[in-house]
């Protein structure tokens, strides 16, 4: 029987033997010089781009006849539905860049529940999920208020309001809409 000898080029080698092993775990940052205290630039327009979707399907839902406009409150609904779902997501991040740990099981409690209601709301009435997103969006933006400054992010709330008065005005339209 022949034996075959080991391949000793880098590709061959398994995995585990490519890395190299590190003596020391890295220290965490503190969360005050790994977060950005206040949107920069680019999360600027990227949160208020974020609303041309609901500022523009809640107009369709006002002019188009009467087939789109059902297209438009349902494109409305679930684009609102994932943005509640990702407003709860936020804390989640924050809770892995928080160092102390002290905040995390309160936030990652809270953080689950803006998707579960944006589930909910895609599985009632359209009137009614519309209305539970608004409600949802101004929740998240009360529960932001308290928690934000506990991780350093107090900078971020004016433009969350904006965010949150425009969102929720939009699903709020588009539920008006509907019941007429």
């Amino acid at each position: 029987e022949k034996k075959c000898a080991a391949p000793t080029r880098p590709e061959h080698r398994p995995a585990r033997q490519m890395r190299r092993k590190s003596s020391r775990t890295p220290k965490p940052i503190p969360l005050t010089e790994s977060v950005h205290q206040n949107p920069s630039g680019w999360a600027q327009a990227l949160g208020y781009g974020g609303l041309i979707p609901f500022v523009s399907l809640a107009v369709a839902v006002w002019t188009l006849e009467p087939i789109d406009r059902a297209r438009s409150l349902s494109a409305l609904l679930a684009y609102g539905a994932s943005i509640l779902g990702f407003m709860g997501a936020v804390h989640w991040g924050l809770v892995m860049r928080d160092a102390s740990g002290g905040r995390s099981t309160r936030s990652l409690g809270w953080g689950v529940t803006p998707a579960l209601v944006a589930w909910i709301a895609l599985l009632v009435d359209p009137v009614v999920g519309l209305w539970l997103v608004a409600a949802g969006l101004w929740s998240c933006f009360a529960v932001d208020r308290v928690t934000y400054p506990n991780f350093g992010v107090r900078g971020w709330l004016p433009m969350r309001l904006v965010l949150t008065v425009v969102a929720s005005l939009c699903c709020a339209a588009g539920a008006v809409r509907l019941m007429q």
